[in-house]
């Protein structure tokens, strides 16, 4: 089969503009080297939903961040992913930085961001209670939020392949061809694909994409950054998300809620030589905790339930490169795409359609069946106790919990094998479900997930993994 679209990379960004392109009476093949979906910057980042004063006017990261913002929301609620629209505090803490504030107002002003204000800093403590005290002025920024980034991606792709893309995991792509009109795409598993057009969204890896098919002209630079993830017992420390005045290696420490009511701290900001290097160093944790307690002191870092680490693809420029390929026919670069990513990938799938419309010959044609929605994954966790009761009866499966952390059920976990895209592993389970993603990160659950998933694929136990080949947990029966 030749598609017509090659996806490399699922990611937010392959899966928004999967789920765009499969509007249109297309196919459409999204090619991911992990086990699973979401598994580079988009599963480890802030989660996010910039409001756009930071953008310099005029680049693509300014028009897509504003561009994004209510689109994403949008995207949120047809594709039910856990957001809030909580706001956004960017704090000083000398008149210094107070006149860097003001000069990331008047650049949101100039990139059309409604509804900020700049507040001294007891007003910022009213909004703010826990806020320090040594803050003088805040930039507020109201239409900024937070969402689970590795859900979206979830719920992108999955919505995508409702409505007939393809996904092929563990496609390590090691050769691109372009023959006559085709690009053949081989993997290091001696797989092959082809298709008539081919989008680059491989994140951190898209520069080495890019020389692949022939038009290497940008080199990315990986940015690690290292985060702390607090109790739910912190998450009431603060309601908005806390910025200090950016520099020049991004946005600096941020204090956050999340979606789920835990609190995030980070990220850290040092280069390292490939998008691999996830590790996590006592200077990084120890860089985290001192400034994130320069905003809100009171954090209790005694509550850190985990740690991570997410590299961002930089890129010279310091700006999006999305664009048609100045050397090779029928191929796009999405590329480069760092903060504000996640808060434009709606705006960014709208704009490669429209790049595809202009550099590419194919009619694209709207289907009339087309399914913009998906069932709620969460919908169990949101009933009532009488409607969870109810069900129960109907679902016996339901009654049993699995993660007595986040009351994840056993019904949950067989509905996230089951529906698109399938979790095979126990981390995709964990991104799915939040099984495994409580206090005890999955101490007591892991083992009845690993049954649940070797039942489902009729597997054995031995051969379940937590991410992948090579990860497998059990090396074989006593």
């Amino acid at each position: 089969m030749v598609y017509d679209f090659i996806i490399a990379g699922a990611g937010v960004i392959g899966g928004m503009l999967a789920r765009e392109l499969s509007r249109y009476n297309i196919s459409v093949c999204i090619l991911e080297k992990e086990n699973d979906v979401s598994m580079g910057a988009s599963k480890a980042n802030s989660g996010i939903v910039h409001g756009g004063f930071d953008p310099h006017p005029g680049t693509l990261k300014a028009k897509m961040n504003v561009e994004g913002v209510d689109l994403l929301y949008q995207a949120a609620e047809d594709l039910h992913v856990p957001y809030k629209k909580n706001g956004s505090l960017v704090v000083a803490f000398s008149e210094t930085e107070a006149e860097h504030l003001q000069m990331l107002y008047d650049r949101g002003i100039e990139n059309k961001v409604e509804g900020m204000s700049i507040v001294s800093g007891d007003e910022a403590r009213k909004i703010e209670p826990n806020l320090s005290e040594k803050v003088v002025s805040a930039l507020v920024v109201p239409s900024a939020g937070i969402i689970c980034p590795y859900e979206l991606t979830i719920a992108a792709v999955g919505n995508a392949m409702d409505n007939g893309a393809e996904l092929k995991r563990n496609f390590e792509i090691s050769e691109i061809i372009k023959e006559d009109d085709i690009f053949v795409i081989n993997s290091s598993a001696k797989e092959q694909v082809k298709g008539r057009f081919f989008i680059n969204c491989a994140g951190a890896f898209s520069d080495k994409i890019a020389e692949l098919a022939g038009d290497g002209f940008f080199k990315i630079i990986p940015r690690a950054g290292e985060y702390l993830l607090l109790d739910k017992s912190e998450g009431i420390r603060v309601s908005h998300t806390i910025f200090q005045v950016p520099n020049e290696n991004g946005k600096g420490i941020l204090v956050s809620p999340t979606v789920d009511n835990n609190l995030l701290t980070g990220p850290t900001a040092a280069k390292v030589d490939t998008p691999d290097d996830k590790n996590i160093t006592q200077k990084g944790i120890d860089t985290v905790i001192e400034y994130a307690k320069k905003s809100v002191p009171s954090v209790d870092f005694r509550q850190v339930i985990t740690s991570f680490t997410g590299v961002r693809s930089s890129e010279t420029t310091g700006d999006f490169i999305i664009k048609a390929s100045e050397k090779v026919q029928g191929l796009i670069h999405v590329a480069a795409i760092d903060s504000p990513g996640l808060s434009s990938c709606v705006s960014i799938a709208k704009y490669v359609t429209g790049i595809i419309k202009e550099n590419c010959n194919i009619e694209l044609e709207l289907k009339k069946d087309w399914n913009g929605s998906r069932e709620n994954p969460h919908a169990f966790r949101n009933m009532s106790d009488e409607e969870k009761s109810e069900y129960i009866k109907l679902h016996p499966e339901y009654g049993k919990i699995v993660c007595r952390c986040e009351k994840v059920s056993e019904g949950e976990i067989r509905d996230a094998i089951r529906r698109n895209p399938i979790a095979l592993d126990i981390d995709g389970v964990k991104r799915r479900t939040r099984s495994g993603m409580g206090r005890c990160q999955g101490g007591f659950c892991m083992p009845n997930v690993m049954k649940i998933l070797a039942e489902e694929n009729g597997a054995e136990l031995q051969a379940v993994t937590k991410k992948g080949n090579g990860s497998e947990q059990l090396t074989g029966r006593l």
